[in-house]
């Protein structure tokens, strides 16, 4: 019987097919890795299992990172891989081969990206020719059991899913090519000084920064300007009313910061108050009913962004938590959406999560959903339910389960999304806004009453109405106004001119950011215009988060409370692209267009041909420019440093790649200067200023060898006799210098410590623990002991009671930000006196997940099969040696009777000596036998009098004691 094959993109969204399918399709058997019945196999990615590269041929091994080899466009690509999910990727292989597997279905998530997983699955599982298997495609909006098995009903066409393939396809190459090709080019440019100065770039990332930095040049060069308001209350019949003065001539002009209720002199505020004050005034209001609709339904940007604002959630936490209501609790559709609106045929769907919501005892949101059910407000309505504004997914909507066991966030989150449900069905938000102008000739003054009527859709939102009414918290917005009768002239009480001073533009935030992304820079903050603009966006709302989030992760920027802030190394790539007039890197609209031309290669309206072509000339174009600049410098708006060089005392000057001495005024530098970004790490500006002032600064990370390795290090700088003259070096803190030349060394801090080795105290030395007798010192001027930890390991801080705890216990807490120099990934250890090695290593916490039941089993099975074949080809006498060896139980470390003393302290069993020792310092732990004056002794109480022989021993004795107590070992 033939079988067809289901790939979903995650082992969860598997497991969720097969719950669903199992009525309708019958029960399936769990196997390792998928599940199976008479009908499907069905099995599962963890994201991403395979990735493109360069084909052999054309793939730069050596001098990678130099002009010579630029640029890398492969006539076609080949797949590797991902390292940590090959057995994965093994695994849906071996499936996806079987015989009597004729079909594949494509259950990954329905978007540009699961589209890609599943092909490169696809593509490498056929090796040299196509697998050649007919492809459906399984499209779910939502993850409920009976939305899955409709989803099985109507399993779209491989030529439905063409365009969209085509354009996941291209999304990948390009970012490829720009990516390494823009990367490499930027890195040998930068490292032509020497040393190697990692700079990468992105078709996305690249533009989106330059938004950050642009933002910022305009903060930094922004001026303050002085201006002024001038306010005033009035006097009617009826009561007081404030009012603002305006030039009711006035017209937007080319200066931004202008506007019709501002002056731009003190003397001229003050004329006008003078010029009212006392006076009456006349009156004439308009008043006029207007209304404001709720806003647009959820798509993944407008939710990252007002979850970022209202509860300062990251876009990379938003898409988490969204991810988890749709996959785990099924109480969200598909959060990767770019839409804000429902097909037209949804009505019964909508009406159907209403009465979900009425019925589910979620108290603060049933009775909102009850009166729309009762006042009938669930009709069609071209906002809500338009076809033409869904392409692929739909808007992010609650589905018809209730959801139970939430989090506090994704309660948060999922209440942020069935409000905004509710309130676009609900009425819109009615007021009646009063605009009175009341006037002192030839003066105006200007008052805006807005009072709510009917709040419509507001009652959803309680409390946070008055947050949502536009204008409600401008000032002179929003209140209630006293009547003034026909005809009444008013009483001028105060008029005060009040100073203020220019603002420059806000930082972005996450929200503003995506915001910015999403129009490709252009401030929008229309609701309709902005979904017109989105195609044209940076990245799609699946990728945004993750763009964002590799900015900060490279150290180009920095979150701070809800701000992101470009760093130096940011400023420092920005004007480089912009020398080099790579405008395709930094303009965010021109980028823009890119996803534009992808979006169209998605509908079939353009040719995957023609815009791979494009990319390649601007791959072409960009690494030519890079490649043929030929000046010294690249012009750029540059700092002067505060602190004089500490050579001449001349001024200090930035330029692109250096600080340097440009000389006193009226003289010739003295050629003293030191690199902006040594080993890849540049420099912030007021790190430069510290550098100078103190002659050193650090510890700092983020620094990479040649090799591309991270490492930490202190920045110094001395003289150089040679040269004459002051330069950079990196302390290391390795004090061998200091021995070698016998230099006395002086501890001033108090002993952590028993040295391991030879029981002298252990002190802090330069970036190093070292044992008082491993340097030279008055009472030992020859060293004679090898102890040493660094005080950072692998990027990891070691701090003082760690150390002090090693010393004490044999090893430190479990730390976790090592970061491995082969992979560069964080792990977690405890370091621990290795008495082999004669040093510190690293000791690794066992694994939290037990093996599989059978899997101790089965590896002694494949352990017994490959020592068999082994045998087949071995002479008869070693195969019988091997067989025996097979069969015999590996020894086990022996454990020593305790003699009748040390039995009195940890117990009559047999024990080696390692366990012996742990349950003896258990012992003295309980009963705080450590000298509270020196923690490296233990005091005996009459039981460790008769182990000891005496009243006290070292910690270090310990094992050498109990040796003698264990079996006669």
């Amino acid at each position: 019987m033939t079988k067809t094959l289901v790939i979903a993109e995650k082992p969860s969204v598997a497991q969720d097919i097969v719950r669903a399918l199992t009525p309708v399709a019958g029960k399936f058997d769990k196997h390792e890795d998928h599940f199976e019945n008479d009908r499907y196999v069905v099995t599962s990615a963890v994201g991403h299992l395979v990735e493109i590269q360069a084909p052999e041929q054309f793939d730069v091994k050596r001098g990678k990172w130099s002009f010579a080899h630029l640029p890398v466009i492969p006539p076609f690509f080949d797949l590797k891989p991902v390292d940590k999910t090959k057995s994965r990727l093994n695994a849906v292989v071996k499936q996806a081969k079987r015989k009597d597997v004729t079909e594949l279905i494509n259950a990954c998530d329905a978007g540009r990206e699961g589209e890609l997983i599943f092909r490169l699955i696809e593509q490498y599982a056929g090796g040299a020719k196509p697998l050649g298997k007919p492809v459906k495609r399984l499209w779910l909006q939502s993850m409920t059991p009976q939305a899955i098995r409709d989803g099985f009903g109507a399993l779209r066409s491989e030529q439905q899913m063409a365009g969209l393939a085509h354009a996941a396809r291209s999304r990948s190459e390009a970012d490829w090519l720009v990516g390494i090709n823009g990367t490499r080019a930027m890195t040998a440019f930068n490292s032509r000084d020497g040393g190697f100065f990692l700079t990468t770039v992105g078709r996305v990332q690249t533009p989106t920064l330059s938004l950050v930095v642009e933002r910022e040049e305009k903060i930094r060069k922004f001026i303050s300007r002085d201006y002024w308001e001038i306010h005033a209350t009035f006097g009617a019949q009826a009561g007081e009313y404030p009012a603002k003065w305006f030039d009711p001539k006035w017209k937007k002009g080319e200066d931004v910061e202008a506007r019709a209720d501002r002056v731009w002199s003190a003397a001229e505020a003050q004329a006008i108050a003078n010029a009212v004050r006392g006076k009456q005034a006349t009156v004439t209001e308009e008043s006029k009913p207007t209304t404001q609709a709720s806003p647009l339904l959820f798509d993944l940007t407008s939710l990252q962004r007002e979850a970022n604002g209202k509860f300062g959630f990251s876009a990379k936490t938003t898409l988490a938590l969204a991810q988890s209501l749709y996959e785990r609790h099924k109480a969200l559709t598909y959060p990767r959406t770019d839409s804000r609106a429902l097909p037209e045929d949804y009505l019964p769907v909508a009406k159907q999560t209403f009465e979900m919501l009425a019925d589910s005892g979620m108290r603060h949101l049933a009775p909102h959903a009850l009166t729309a059910l009762n006042n009938n407000y669930v009709r069609p309505s071209k906002r809500i339910f338009d076809n033409s504004k869904v392409s692929d997914h739909f808007a992010i909507i609650p589905t018809l389960q209730a959801p139970s066991g939430l989090s506090e966030a994704e309660q948060k989150l999922y209440d942020l999304v069935v409000r905004r449900f509710m309130a676009v069905f609900f009425p819109s938000a009615e007021y009646t806004v009063t605009t009175r102008i009341s006037t002192v000739a030839p003066h105006s003054f200007k008052t805006e009453g807005k009072v709510l009527v009917k709040p419509g859709w507001l009652a959803i939102y309680g409390k946070e109405a008055a947050d949502e009414v536009e204008g409600g918290k401008d000032g002179d917005k929003g209140q209630n106004l006293v009547p003034v009768k026909p005809g009444e002239m008013v009483n001028t009480l105060q008029v005060d001119p009040k100073g203020l001073k220019t603002k420059p533009p806000a930082r972005y935030s996450e929200a503003t950011l995506l915001g910015a992304m999403e129009s490709a820079g252009k401030q929008i903050d229309d609701d309709e215009l902005r979904e017109a603009m989105q195609e044209k966006g940076l990245g799609t709302p699946a990728t945004r988060a993750a763009i964002i989030e590799g900015l900060l992760t490279e150290k180009y920027m920095l979150r701070e409370g809800r701000e992101m802030i470009p760093t130096a190394k940011a400023f420092q790539l920005m004007t480089l692209l912009r020398g080099l007039e790579v405008e395709e890197l930094c303009r965010a609209d021109l980028t823009g267009e890119w996803e534009y031309k992808l979006s169209q290669m998605e509908k079939g309206q353009l040719s995957r041909e023609a815009f791979m072509a494009e990319i390649a000339a601007m791959t072409e174009r960009m690494v030519k420019k890079a490649k043929e600049y030929d000046r010294d410098t690249i012009p750029g708006d540059y700092a002067t440093l505060e602190s004089p060089c500490p050579n001449c005392g001349g001024v200090v000057k930035e330029n692109y790649r250096r600080f340097a001495c440009v000389g006193k005024p009226g003289a010739e530098g003295c050629g003293f200067s030191f690199g902006k970004s040594p080993a890849g790490r540049t420099f912030e500006t007021a790190e430069a200023e510290a550098l100078l002032r103190d002659k050193k600064i650090g510890p700092l990370e983020g620094f990479r060898s040649k090799a591309g390795w991270p490492f930490t290090s202190e920045i110094v700088i001395k003289y150089d006799d040679e040269a004459h003259n002051y330069k950079l070096e990196f302390d290391f803190g390795d004090d061998k210098k200091g021995e070698e030349s016998g230099e006395i060394v002086e501890f001033e801090d108090a002993a952590l410590g028993a040295c391991p080795i030879c029981g002298s105290e252990v002190h802090e030395h330069g970036s190093n623990y070292v044992c008082s007798k491993a340097v030279p010192t008055t009472a030992q001027p020859t060293p004679s002991c090898t102890f040493k930890s660094g005080k950072i390991i692998l990027q990891q801080p070691v701090e003082r009671e760690q150390m002090t705890k090693l010393l004490e216990t044999g090893k430190t807490d479990l730390l976790d930000k090592f970061v491995s120099m082969r992979t560069r990934r964080n792990f977690k250890a405890h370091l621990a006196w290795d008495k082999e090695a004669g040093k510190v290593n690293f000791e690794f916490a066992p694994s939290k997940f037990p093996p599989r039941p059978g899997a101790a089993a089965k590896t002694v099975a494949a352990k017994a099969s490959k020592a068999g074949a082994a045998a087949k080809k071995a002479p008869a006498k070693k195969a019988a040696a091997k067989t025996t060896a097979a069969k015999a139980p590996r020894k086990a470390a022996a454990g020593k009777a305790p003699s009748a003393a040390l039995a009195a302290v940890i117990g009559n069993e047999p024990v080696a000596r390692p366990e012996a020792v742990k349950k003896m310092w258990e012992y003295i732990k309980t009963h705080n036998l450590q000298d509270p004056k020196d923690k490296r002794t233990i005091v005996a109480d009459d039981k460790l009098r008769a182990v000891f022989g005496k009243d006290s021993a070292g910690m270090f004795e310990l094992a050498g004691i109990l040796g003698n107590h264990l079996g006669g070992e």
